[in-house]
């Protein structure tokens, strides 16, 4: 079996062990990471993600442990994040219908998604990354959403944690436009643990306030009436599976996210949480 994990990662900032914990799961169960980025450049951890002494203000507590800070700082120190895949020069730009010769160029993007989507074979499966960054270059980014379905149409595990749960119900068939998380478990961000102010990204001087959506609303309306989102507020840790998605609420879930992911790449794991 193929025992490489395509991960990607925001170039605006991740929370670092929704990165570091997962992949030290992985890597203990024998698998490498290939880390991709939106634009090429190397991802940089939120600084608040490795700060033990950062209060989160939804939960009124420090969310970052010693151990967990230890972690980052040792992923941020690694070699392994210096050159990844640049997914803009990977994967297409859809073209606007305005084009002069549309139709050549429709076909030509249709047929490249296509190789790149053999060229996925070589992965076992996907991880998206969270963090404030995903919310400016991965959730409304149609390459990200190509990749995505990419992996779907495969049949492979797509595991996603915090905002990267925000890509999934955006990723959807330009045709049938019908999210591909319909009739599905999830979970994601609950609207009790939105931020009120401070949402900020690595390499800006940017607040945004609170986040531009709700992520539970989102997740609500995409699974429809015949699946269901899971918010489990005030549970300490939130992971679903119900293959092939694998979701998690937020960074305390980062090692049980970790956990479930070699469960279902490993034991074949279908359905956890619900």
């Amino acid at each position: 079996m193929k025992k490489n994990i395509l991960t990607l990662v925001s170039n605006y900032g991740y929370w670092g062990v929704e990165l570091a914990a997962p992949r030290q799961k992985l890597l203990a169960a024998g698998y490498t990471l290939t880390y991709c980025t939106p634009t090429g450049g190397r991802p940089e951890a939120l600084p608040p993600s490795y700060d033990p002494n950062y209060w989160d203000p939804p939960l009124g507590c420090h969310v970052t442990t010693e151990a967990d800070a230890q972690l980052v700082r040792e992923l941020m120190a690694s070699p392994d994040l210096e050159r990844p895949i640049d997914l803009s020069g990977w994967y297409p730009q859809r073209p606007y219908f305005s084009h002069p010769d549309f139709l050549r160029v429709w076909e030509s993007y249709h047929r490249t998604v296509l190789e790149r989507r053999q060229e996925l074979e070589q992965h076992a499966g996907l991880l998206l990354v969270g963090g404030s960054g995903p919310i400016l270059d991965m959730v409304n980014n149609q390459r990200v959403h190509d990749l995505i379905l990419g992996f779907h149409q495969l049949g492979k595990p797509i595991a996603a944690i915090c905002y990267g749960v925000a890509c999934l119900p955006m990723a959807r068939d330009f045709n049938e436009r019908s999210s591909i998380i319909r009739g599905k478990h999830v979970t994601g961000h609950c609207i009790e643990y939105d931020y009120l102010d401070g949402t900020g990204f690595v390499g800006t001087d940017l607040n945004i306030g609170p986040p531009p959506y709700c992520l539970e609303y989102m997740l609500r309306d995409a699974v429809g009436p015949d699946g269901q989102y899971h918010g489990n507020f005030g549970r300490p840790t939130s992971v679903i599976v119900d293959y092939p998605f694998i979701t998690a609420r937020s960074l305390q879930c980062s090692h049980e996210f970790g956990e479930q992911f070699v469960n279902v790449l490993e034991g074949g794991l279908k359905r956890y949480g619900w």
